[in-house]
C-alpha cells in the first residue's frame, strides 16, 4: 500500500523561491510507485493551499492562480486543517468538516527554507498535529536557525568558530559610531554582515570599508533584529552532509569555489553553474576525517535528527578549521550540494529521499515509545 506523503513548499521566508526549487526536484524524483504525492503550497502572505496541477507550475510560482481556481471551483475538496478539529457530532448536519492533514498524511515533507519553515516554528504546528515529518525537530531547528545561538553552543562544547560581534537592530541608530568602532577595533577590513536568522545568503554583504560595513548594516536589519558581524579568514568553503537520527553517518566532504567574491544568494542559484561544487573535496585524508568527525559532533550537540549540512573555513595557511554553520534543511535540488555529497558517498538522489522518510517515521515512533 502506498504512503501519502505531504510535500510543502513555499513559505513566508525570504528563501520563498529555492523552497519553490527544492520542491519540485523532490516531487519529480520521489518514488510514485511507493508514495502517493500530496504537494500542499504556503503563499508568501503564510496561506496554505493543496495543489493538484503540474509539478512544472510550482517552481515557476503559477501554482498560487491554479491552486485558488481549485479551491473556489471545489471547496470541500481543497479545505483541509492542519490539526484535527473535533469529532463530528460538533458540527451541524450537513456541514462539511475540513479534513485534517493527520487523517490523509503519513509523513510530511518539509521543502522549507529560513523562517518559519527551519526555524523550528512549523516543526511545532507538525508536533501539535501529530504528524511524522522530516529533519529536525523544534529545538535543533530553532538552536541551528540562530547562527548566533549555534555558534555559542559550538564554543562551549570545543568546536571553534571564528571571531564575531553580535549587533541588535534596535539600538542600530542610537550605538551606531559605538558599533562601528567595537567593529573597526576588532576586525580588519573585509568583515561579513549577516542577518543571525536566515540562510541561502539572503541578506549577507562582504564589508571593504566603513560605508560599506553601513550598507551591509542596513541591508541584514531590513531581514532580521539580530545581526552577525564576523570577521574575514582567508579560507577554503567546506560542507559535509550528515544524515541519521541518534547514530548519524557524514558525507564526503565538498568544496565550493564561488563565481562571486562569496557564495552569496546569487552564486548559489542563479549564475548559470559558474559556482564549482568539487566533490570529493582535495583534502588530506587525515584533516577530511577530522572535519567529518566535527560535523557528526555539531550536529549531535544541538540534538539534530534526519538530515543537516555543516560548513566549514578552511584556512589556507594553516589548515586550521572553524565550523561556520549548519543548516537544518539545506537546498535540496538534484544539484544542492547536500544530495550531491550523499550521490558521491554512494547514496542516489531517490534513494535519499526514501532514507529521510523511513528516518522520519523512526523518530515519530521512538518519540511515541514504540521500539
Amino acid at each position: 500500500m502506498k504512503k501519502n506523503i505531504a510535500i510543502v513548499f513555499g513559505g513566508r521566508s525570504g528563501e520563498h523561491e529555492v523552497s519553490l526549487m527544492s520542491a519540485t526536484s523532490v516531487i519529480k524524483t520521489i518514488d510514485k510507485e511507493k508514495y502517493n504525492v500530496i504537494p500542499l503550497g504556503i503563499t508568501k502572505e503564510g496561506r496554505w493551499m493543496l495543489y493538484s496541477g503540474t509539478f512544472d507550475k510550482i517552481e515557476s510560482g503559477e501554482w498560487e492562480d491554479i491552486a485558488n481556481k481549485l479551491l473556489k471551483d471545489s471547496p470541500d475538496e481543497n479545505i483541509f486543517s492542519v490539526v484535527p478539529l473535533g469529532s463530528g457530532d460538533v458540527w451541524e448536519k450537513g456541514q462539511s468538516i475540513p479534513r485534517s492533514l493527520s487523517e490523509q498524511i503519513d509523513v510530511i515533507i518539509p521543502m522549507l527554507h529560513g523562517p518559519y519553515g527551519e526555524d523550528g516554528t512549523i516543526q511545532g504546528l507538525f508536533e501539535m498535529a501529530d504528524i511524522p515529518y522530516v529533519g529536525a525537530g523544534v529545538l535543533a531547528s530553532s538552536v541551528a536557525m540562530d547562527k548566533v545561538f549555534a555558534k555559542r553552543l559550538f564554543e562551549q562544547l570545543g568546536l571553534p568558530v571564528g571571531k564575531y560581534i553580535v549587533v541588535m537592530r534596535n539600538k542600530l541608530v542610537k550605538e551606531l559610531q559605538a558599533y562601528i568602532t567595537m567593529i573597526e577595533e576588532s576586525f580588519k577590513y573585509p568583515v561579513f554582515v549577516k542577518p543571525a536568522n536566515l540562510g541561502s545568503s539572503v541578506g549577507i554583504s562582504k564589508a571593504h570599508d566603513r560605508q560599506e560595513l553601513l550598507k551591509g548594516l542596513e541591508l541584514a536589519a531590513k531581514h532580521d533584529r539580530k545581526i552577525l558581524v564576523e570577521e574575514y579568514i582567508e579560507c577554503r568553503e567546506i560542507e559535509c552532509a550528515v544524515l541519521g537520527n541518534d547514530d548519524p553517518d557524514a558525507s564526503v566532504l565538498g568544496e565550493i569555489i564561488p563565481s562571486h567574491e562569496f557564495y552569496d544568494y546569487e552564486s548559489k542559484y542563479f549564475d548559470d553553474g559558474k559556482s564549482k561544487l568539487i566533490i570529493p573535496a582535495d583534502i588530506p585524508e587525515e584533516k577530511s576525517d577530522e572535519m567529518r568527525a566535527m560535523a557528526v559532533k555539531a550536529y549531535k550537540a544541538i540534538d539534530c535528527s534526519g538530515l543537516a549540512r555543516v560548513d566549514f573555513f578552511l584556512e589556507k595557511e594553516t589548515m586550521k578549521v572553524y565550523i561556520n554553520e549548519i543548516n537544518t534543511m539545506p537546498g535540496f535540488t538534484k544539484y544542492s550540494m547536500y544530495p550531491m555529497l550523499w550521490q558521491a558517498t554512494g547514496l542516489p538522489y531517490k534513494e535519499l529521499i526514501d532514507k529521510l522518510i523511513e528516518l522520519a517515521e523512526e523518530r515519530y515512533e521512538e518519540k511515541n515509545g514504540v521500539y
